[in-house]
């Protein structure tokens, strides 16, 4: 069962528990990532709602994204769903598919793919709006053409993949906002994180929005170093909580929906957009 947007929510929580996995990946090797995913939700709380994981959490980000790209509902969908429904849980992270081209129709295309799985089967899915220029990634997927929202448990939220974090309009809410909670999948190198940092922080300020980034450690198969700083930022841009530099390991963070309206009704910035 595939959607876009869920329309409705069957269970609306006052506060959503996110647990967010920052993964040393192996490269290209996926039944080694899905074990270190398991592996590292094995013990979470039941309370938990939401499993995020970092951008081509399967793979890596390899030059080979495109030919170890899978099928739509593929083994790593698959594995998604197993792990939705053993939490209970919501499970975000992205993975390459082979899909039809948006541009061209009746073409086959790869995209970088952030999927949402649900415990009971149903998904939706963005693909990255903006492909790594800097990377073999813009020569081999093909860009999505689409913004996507959805909702889980009565919280509205809006994915974005590494890379979109570097554009504000893109990310940028409706007025009125249209998202509670910002979910960013990456793979982003530890020569930038002084950005990384600062841009999630921007992205939180300016839409008065919970931001979750999950980004992964560890060298790939290439010898870049990527130091993690995988954080969950309030919507005043302060931090819930974060992941230690260089480190594998699982983070949690509790985001309160009265804290959240209370903050916009008393500060509504957003009238005011450009």
């Amino acid at each position: 069962m595939k959607d876009n947007i869920e329309a409705s929510a069957p269970i609306a929580k006052e506060e959503l528990t996110v647990a967010y996995f920052q993964q040393n990946i192996a490269w290209e090797d996926p039944s080694a990532n899905y074990r270190l995913v398991e592996e590292a939700f094995a013990h979470l709380p039941s309370s938990t709602d939401v499993l995020v994981v970092p951008e081509t959490f399967n793979t890596g980000f390899s030059d080979n994204m495109a030919a170890m790209a899978e099928q739509p509902e593929g083994p790593t969908f698959q594995f998604a769903l197993r792990m939705a429904q053993q939490h209970d849980a919501l499970f975000i992270g992205s993975w390459t598919v082979k899909d039809q081209s948006q541009l061209h129709p009746g073409e086959t295309v790869v995209f970088n793919r952030l999927h949402w799985v649900r415990p009971d089967g149903s998904y939706g899915y963005y693909d990255k709006g903006h492909t790594f220029r800097v990377s073999s990634e813009a020569s081999q997927l093909e860009r999505g053409q689409l913004r996507s929202l959805f909702q889980w448990r009565g919280w509205r939220l809006k994915p974005a993949v590494c890379y979109d974090l570097r554009f504000p309009k893109w990310l940028r809410t409706s007025n009125p906002p249209d998202y509670d909670v910002l979910v960013l999948c990456a793979n982003w190198p530890g020569s930038r994180a002084a950005a990384w940092d600062t841009l999630l922080r921007a992205r939180a300020i300016e839409n008065e929005a919970y931001v979750v980034g999950v980004n992964r450690v560890g060298i790939d198969g290439t010898g870049i170093p990527y130091a993690g700083h995988s954080a969950a930022i309030d919507f005043k841009g302060l931090p819930l909580s974060a992941c230690d530099p260089d480190v594998s390991q699982v983070c949690t963070a509790t985001f309160n929906k009265t804290k959240l309206q209370n903050f916009r009704s008393h500060w509504p910035f957003y009238l005011d957009f450009d």
